[in-house]
């Protein structure tokens, strides 16, 4: 059975953990762009999570003329690296405001092709970035691999549940699973197909919802918008168990077990992409600031922190 907390203490647990999980990268408190909607919107969260020790612990950054500000989006399950990432490169580059919106790829790549302002797009899955780039809207040449990443089945350390692995996750009284257009959704549903619960389709990501719980003999499956939805729902209690990825359970090793670090046999290879994205408002500044982060990004000097956060370095 899923853990039973007093209401109010589950609440504020709840509340604590996706403030931490959805804080953007960047250090000041500036609007970014000021209308994005629930978890993508990175810089709002940072203004609920004031109170947290982070922020009372971080100055704030006075308004500077001369600074240069670039916007980058990335996967959900980045958002934590990347704002260890931007705080190490401010140190070297104070002039340049990193502002990050955080949410799943696809919600992402919606937005870009719909005109959101954006400088670099990090992305968890290839599929989402070889559509930006069909679309004409990468800068050409600065696609690379950045990192590689594998998908987890977890639960919450007092959960009893019955479940050992994805082969027999279908054992949990509930199940936190992102959305078909969330990568992590669509690797898990992947791994379904090659363990042959799920039937073999063109496209995984097609699956819904309902198709998998009754897959799974009818089992309880809440669909989350993106990976840090999920992990959240694994953490309070809400779902018994869920799937997520290995980089997403670094500081909770305390909360979680890792029921299965599912193979790659199963998802195929988990790697994110990063990319300069053609951004029609952004002055030759921004431009040059974009690039310099992306550079960076991919520097071996980042290697040692996507490493710290349980991500795979490419070689």
């Amino acid at each position: 059975m899923a853990r039973k907390r007093n209401r109010l203490f589950t609440g504020l647990w709840a509340l604590f953990i996706l403030a931490g999980l959805l804080a953007g990268c960047g250090r000041s408190t500036g609007s970014g762009t000021g209308s994005f909607a629930g978890a993508g919107n990175a810089q709002n969260t940072k203004d609920v999570a004031a109170g947290s020790r982070q922020q009372k612990e971080t100055p704030e950054r006075q308004h500077n003329p001369d600074e240069t500000e670039i916007q980058v989006f990335l996967a959900a399950s980045l958002n934590r690296v990347m704002a260890q990432l931007a705080e190490n490169y401010n140190r070297l580059h104070p002039e340049v405001k990193i502002t990050c919106h955080a949410d799943s790829s696809g919600t992402l790549l919606t937005q870009i092709q719909e005109g959101y302002a954006c400088d670099i797009f990090f992305s968890a899955a290839q599929k989402q970035m070889d559509q930006l780039e069909a679309d004409g809207l990468v800068v050409k040449g600065t696609r690379a691999d950045a990192v590689k990443n594998q998908a987890a089945v977890i639960t919450a350390k007092d959960s009893g549940t019955k479940a050992t692995g994805l082969a027999d996750i279908g054992k949990s009284q509930s199940i936190a699973l992102a959305g078909g257009s969330v990568p992590v959704g669509r690797y898990t549903r992947q791994a379904l197909m090659n363990l042959g619960i799920l039937p073999q389709t063109e496209d995984a990501a097609a699956y819904t919802a309902k198709q998998v719980s009754d897959a799974l003999g009818g089992v309880e499956i809440s669909e989350q918008g993106n990976v840090s939805k999920v992990l959240l729902a694994v953490i309070e209690g809400s779902c018994e168990t869920g799937t997520v990825y290995v980089s997403d359970i670094y500081g909770y090793e305390k909360e979680l077990d890792i029921l299965e670090i599912v193979p790659y046999e199963l998802t195929g290879d988990i790697i994110y992409p990063a990319a300069q994205v053609k951004n029609p408002d952004a002055d030759e500044a921004q431009e040059k600031a974009a690039a310099a982060f992306l550079e960076y990004i991919l520097s071996d000097e980042a290697k040692p922190v996507f490493e710290q956060y349980n991500y795979g370095v490419l070689e």
